[in-house]
């Protein structure tokens, strides 16, 4: 054997006996990691904070997230994807790096670290072949030896564990913190999908420009998202609750508290709500004759953090007309079908995204 093949074959195989393969959800709102053979190893907010002018990442994550909007002006604190895709590659890849090490830290004097493991990430069934091919230049530059890309719609339809090989329909609507992914998949293919830029963040969103106009308050995007997560509703048979938030008076600028009540909430989100049903609606319409019956006796499967809102697969069956269960533990579906994809190498190649580099 030639000394070059003999040695590219010796470090194909050191990869793989010290790597761990990994599957990641890249959310525009939090990053899930997991590794193969260990389960799920990181669930961070995809979040970064970073010196302005020296651009020197000061901290990534839950960290990081504690820093908005209240960092002195020299300090960035952001979210470096938006609506699904790269808006700041350099934080992207940073934070990309920050993960990928921490599943591979330890090792010992004997054995090397060499952290360059196989990587399937989950991306929005939207984007355009340049944001594609950023995504997948960022996880090779953070130290992945190979990414592969699978589409959020698939790889949330395969976490939540519906026979997507199968000749029948399967509708799944992925709501997530950028994005909403409504797709249709039958044998292992995508029939139908939308890819709507519209999702938790609008909610937050809608959340402060309500507070603003009915009680003059300046709220920001956090303190919106925790009122949502605590007392966030949308259908009105579920229990009223109520939050206080506190923001500035726009009248006089001083500190302010409202108590806020569910129903508060599901006005302010209702137009933002509306439109994600109105796409779901508007799928359904095409949806082919013979794949109908399948969806219509199986249901809408929801995953992603915004299934969780009390009400949502209510509001969804009565405009849909059909049954909606939420899938379990919906906020990790993303990330668990495409570590099941880690496993099988031959679903892999038939539902992971063409072009691009490998």
């Amino acid at each position: 054997m030639p000394p070059d093949v003999s040695g590219a074959f010796m470090l194909d195989f050191l990869f793989g006996l010290f790597s761990h393969d990994l599957a990641i959800d890249l959310g525009t709102a939090n990053t899930l990691v997991f590794i193969r053979g260990k389960g799920i190893a990181i669930r961070e907010p995809s979040v970064v904070a970073r010196h302005k002018k020296t651009k020197k990442i000061l901290a990534i994550g839950s960290e990081a997230k504690k820093m908005i909007g209240k960092t002195p002006t020299q300090i960035e604190a952001f979210r470096p994807l938006k609506d699904g895709v790269i808006a700041d590659f350099d934080a992207t890849e940073a934070m990309l790096h920050h993960y990928i090490g921490m599943t591979h830290e330890g090792g010992s004097s004997f054995i090397p670290k060499i952290p360059r493991p196989r990587v399937v990430l989950g991306i929005p069934s939207g984007v355009t072949e340049v944001e594609r091919r950023a995504v997948q230049e960022a996880a090779l530059s953070a130290g992945a030896r190979v990414a592969y890309l699978i589409e959020e719609p698939m790889a949330a339809a395969i976490g939540a564990k519906l026979p997507i090989e199968s000749p029948c329909g399967n509708m799944i609507v992925d709501i997530g913190g950028g994005t909403t992914e409504i797709a249709v998949i039958s044998l292992g293919g995508i029939v139908i999908n939308r890819s709507l830029r519209i999702a938790g963040d609008e909610l937050d969103e809608a959340i402060v420009s309500y507070v603003r106009l009915k009680h003059s308050l300046l709220l920001g995007i956090p303190s919106a998202e925790m009122a949502k997560i605590t007392i966030g509703s949308v259908h009105h048979s579920v229990t009223e609750k109520h939050y206080v938030v506190r923001g500035r008076d726009l009248e006089n600028g001083l500190p302010k508290s409202v108590k806020l009540s569910s129903s508060e909430l599901r006005e302010a989100m209702a137009p933002v709500i509306n439109q994600i049903i109105e796409a779901i609606d508007e799928t359904v319409e095409e949806i082919p004759p013979e794949l109908v019956g399948d969806v219509l006796e199986q249901g809408i499967a929801l995953a992603g953090g915004g299934s969780l809102m009390p009400g949502i697969d209510r509001v969804i069956a009565e405009a849909a007309r059909m049954p909606v269960w939420v899938a379990e533990d919906p906020l990790t579906c993303v990330v668990r079908g495409a570590a099941r994809l880690l496993d099988d190498k031959k679903l892999l190649d038939r539902v992971r995204v063409t072009g691009g580099l490998r």
